[in-house]
């Protein structure tokens, strides 16, 4: 496809969404106050052997406004029919649906997202902050409920009541529960892609290996079970890590999803945690490391009330039903998916589905 074809098919909600007025001033204000960087992050799909009516859905970055995240607009190019934003009606997750008809042999779409983001670093020794954000009991119910694959009855009930019968505070009890996850857990290597998140099987089989969705479900899980409202952030890291060069990635970032968690606290708000970043220092930091040698100790200490932000949030939901799809709700949209006449692709297989991400830092 030559390129002024490509960008003849730009549509006018894509042009709406590029960088103006708003988020032009969003972008000046992120730059001058301390510790906010901004990035541009690449989605790139070209559906391989398409057959049919060809969809994609895209995760967009995170639409909250937070202490942390500014999202700074979104812009597509591409040959598609038709290209809408979608906005999951309970959690709020966006994502762009591209849909092209039969016949179509090159599906082509390209999604630029720019947000700004610093880091997360909660004094939780220190008294609560007086402009802590409150969240109401309509908006915290959502996250002490079930999902699919993290029920909170049964064996997850009765585990982290086992893990937190000596706490008293909802503090206490999340504490308990990151500390008991860093001790009990590991990361598999051989897990594809982040893991499923299916902690009632991983209790069940009290087999504790995984990645990130599968080892931070297991703390949002046994969390909510304690009536303590948590929720997975799913996302992207975007850039290389200050201080620990396993949990970070720029430039070609298309395998570099990450979810991290967090729970909610009546005196702090959301406190950022990431057990399961611990245990990728323990694996990946460097050879022979356990959970006594330094780097795990330190990794273990920020990762209760710290996110470092090299990272793109992408939504906190889960059981995502994608529109105009006729298979089942992904279990959460960390990456982009698709579907052709023949079937749903392998969203963990980029190569042959086929998909890119880039990220770049933007300066000046």
């Amino acid at each position: 496809m030559e390129r002024r074809t490509f960008l003849k098919s730009v549509g006018a909600s894509s042009a709406a969404a590029l960088l103006a007025g708003p988020e032009i001033i969003r972008l000046a204000e992120a730059q001058t106050m301390g510790g906010w960087r901004t990035f541009e992050v690449t989605s790139r799909v070209e559906v391989a052997e398409p057959s049919g009516v060809t969809r994609v859905w895209i995760p967009l970055p995170l639409t909250a406004h937070t202490d942390y995240h500014e999202p700074l607009g979104n812009s597509w190019t591409g040959n598609t029919a038709v290209a809408k934003v979608f906005r999951d009606p309970k959690y709020g997750a966006e994502f762009l649906y591209a849909e092209w008809p039969a016949g179509q042999k090159a599906p082509v779409v390209e999604v630029v997202s720019k947000f700004s983001t610093r880091d997360r670093n909660l004094e939780l020794s220190a008294a609560p902050p007086a402009s802590t954000a409150k969240e109401s009991s309509a908006a915290l119910k959502k996250y002490v409920e079930p999902t699919k694959l993290i029920p909170t009855d049964g064996l997850v009930y009765e585990t982290s009541r086992e893990i937190t019968q000596s706490a008293k505070t909802d503090m206490e009890k999340a504490r308990a529960i990151y500390e008991w996850i860093v001790d009990n857990t590991f990361r598999d290597p051989k897990v594809r892609g982040c893991g499923l998140g299916d902690i009632k099987t991983m209790l069940e089989t009290r087999y504790f290996g995984g990645k990130c969705a599968d080892l931070n479900a297991l703390f949002v899980g046994l969390t909510r079970a304690a009536n303590i409202p948590a929720r997975d952030l799913y996302g992207i890291r975007v850039a290389d890590s200050k201080e620990f060069k396993s949990l970070g990635k720029g430039g070609d970032i298309t395998k570099a999803q990450h979810c991290r968690a967090e729970f909610y606290d009546g005196r702090y708000g959301w406190v950022p945690v990431d057990p399961a970043d611990v245990r990728k220092v323990i694996l990946e930091e460097k050879p022979g490391l356990t959970l006594d040698s330094p780097e795990a100790k330190r990794a273990r200490a920020k990762l209760f009330g710290q996110w470092e932000m090299n990272y793109l949030g992408y939504n906190w939901a889960h059981d995502v039903k994608l529109p105009n799809s006729s298979a089942e709700p992904v279990a959460f949209l960390m990456y982009p998916q698709a579907e052709t006449a023949d079937s749903r692709k392998d969203s963990l297989d980029p190569a042959t589905f086929k998909y890119q991400l880039t990220s770049r830092e933007i300066t000046g």
